[in-house]
């Protein structure tokens, strides 16, 4: 789930550190354009990759962001933040996990974090232009600045008339390669007030692990 998170969070990420010029114009555009925006519905597809190890797992999950809110789904599990509170639902073990947010952990990278977790830490440069569909999609390769760090570069594929991410490669040093791709990208849509609300009611056979 952490793993998963991390893609999400990088799948709309804009870096603040690098010399290409044109890259930064680029990603500064989307992520002002996602700042804009009410709230935003994501449906994505997300493959796992690495025939070293004969590993391969694709699934399908979808997440709302309004603010520092959200709610995603993945893997047959739930995760809500209200703002303050992470719910993490998982109904094959029967279980709710709860947990404060601590907005001093900079290793946490989660969705509402999306627009602000990449500000330092990446260089960036302009990668390969792709015809995708007849959609124009301009990739950005992302570098991680810490020589530590166990992915070996991203790759950003920004739609260039609408200015929203195509799809996010994820190459790793132990040669995992990890792609999400959105299938669709909603914003400004009509949703529940209780969609980032936890209703305990709903949950009372489950077991709670409050871990603060």
């Amino acid at each position: 789930m952490k793993k998963i998170t991390l893609i999400i969070a990088l799948l709309i990420s804009v870096v603040a550190f690098a010399q290409d010029s044109k890259a930064k114009a680029l990603l500064d555009e989307v992520s002002q354009k996602a700042k804009n925006y009410e709230n935003i519905s994501i449906d994505f597809k997300y493959a796992l990759d690495n025939s070293a190890e004969n590993i391969k797992q694709e699934t399908r999950g979808d997440v709302v962001l309004q603010g520092n809110k959200y709610r995603l789904n993945i893997l047959g599990a739930t995760r809500i933040f209200d703002g303050k509170t992470l719910y993490s639902i998982s109904p094959d073990d029967e279980e709710v996990t709860i947990s404060s947010d601590n907005p001093n952990d900079g290793s946490s990278i989660t969705p509402s974090k999306m627009l602000t977790f990449y500000e330092d830490g990446y260089a960036y440069k302009m990668d390969i232009s792709q015809n995708v569909k007849g959609r124009a999609i301009q990739y950005v390769k992302l570098t991680p600045i810490d020589s530590n760090s166990e992915i070996k570069h991203v790759l950003l594929g920004i739609d260039a008339q609408t200015k929203h991410i195509y799809n996010l490669i994820e190459v790793g040093k132990n040669g995992t390669k990890t792609t999400l791709t959105v299938n669709s990208f909603k914003t400004n849509e009509p949703i529940s007030k209780s969609l980032f609300t936890f209703d305990k009611n709903k949950y009372k056979d489950y077991y709670i692990n409050k871990l603060d």
